[in-house]
């Protein structure tokens, strides 16, 4: 029988109550890559909250109409840091009027800069960049006889986070390629809130099949997966 736990060990609880923690003009990271491992949950609870001025840290836009794209639409976000926006045209027209900051990052170089941020680094040095215009607006350094582009790492105030199991501790399995941000997202958040397909009792892991400990996670909530956003995976995988 698996151990009782103590009211404070046990972080299961509700959207609508932890993600009132996300105050207005917060940095929220939000996990994914493309719609899987999107937490459309816990996205969904928060725009029914209606924050203004969030920047916004994510992979990518997901499709008008679904995921992170509902915060934009809404005019939730003020900012949007993203490697890839190409399926999105609603979000792409508000960058191009102005109504939308956006800060892109090739899709490596924005990993690396949040895991270089949940590792305790102030920044690191690369060479991407340096034949573009990016470098106009980068700090640059001499290296070991190398000109270096200096990228501050990046951290926010929240996390997001969609795992396909978790415990009632936080700790978190991940499938397929919602393990590609989910979990570097997750170690670089002051806050860090999950939505699991599934949650278990303390014990029912497998140890040695855990992704992300516990420790880095202060909320776990039931995925809702009644909405309709889901629905959009479903599909994908009804056409492979």
């Amino acid at each position: 029988m698996p151990p009782t736990l103590p009211p404070a060990i046990d972080k299961t609880t509700d959207p609508a109550t932890t993600l009132a923690r996300i105050a207005n003009n917060s940095s929220v990271m939000v996990g994914g890559f493309g719609s899987p491992g999107t937490p459309f949950t816990l996205l969904a609870a928060l725009l029914q909250r209606a924050p203004h001025g969030l920047t916004v840290i994510k992979n990518d836009a997901n499709e008008q109409g679904i995921g992170v794209s509902t915060l934009m639409e809404a005019g939730c976000a003020r900012r949007f840091v993203v490697s890839h926006m190409g399926l999105n045209s609603a979000v792409i027209e508000m960058m191009n009027q102005g109504e939308l900051e956006v800060e892109m990052h090739p899709q490596g170089l924005l990993a690396e800069k949040i895991r270089a941020a949940g590792a305790g680094l102030t920044g690191i040095l690369t060479d991407i960049g340096l034949d573009t215009i990016l470098r106009e607006k980068r700090q640059t350094m001499e290296f070991q006889g190398q000109t270096c582009i200096v990228e501050p790492s990046l951290r926010a105030d929240a996390a997001l986070i969609h795992a396909a199991r978790a415990d009632r501790w936080g700790n978190l399995v991940f499938e397929k390629t919602a393990r590609n941000f989910n979990p570097l997202m997750a170690t670089a958040a002051d806050l860090v809130i999950v939505e699991a397909l599934e949650i278990v009792d303390i014990g029912e892991l497998d140890p040695d099949h855990i992704h992300l400990p516990g420790a880095f996670v202060d909320h776990v909530v039931p995925a809702d997966t009644t909405l309709s956003d889901y629905g959009v995976l479903k599909h994908h995988v009804a056409q492979t």
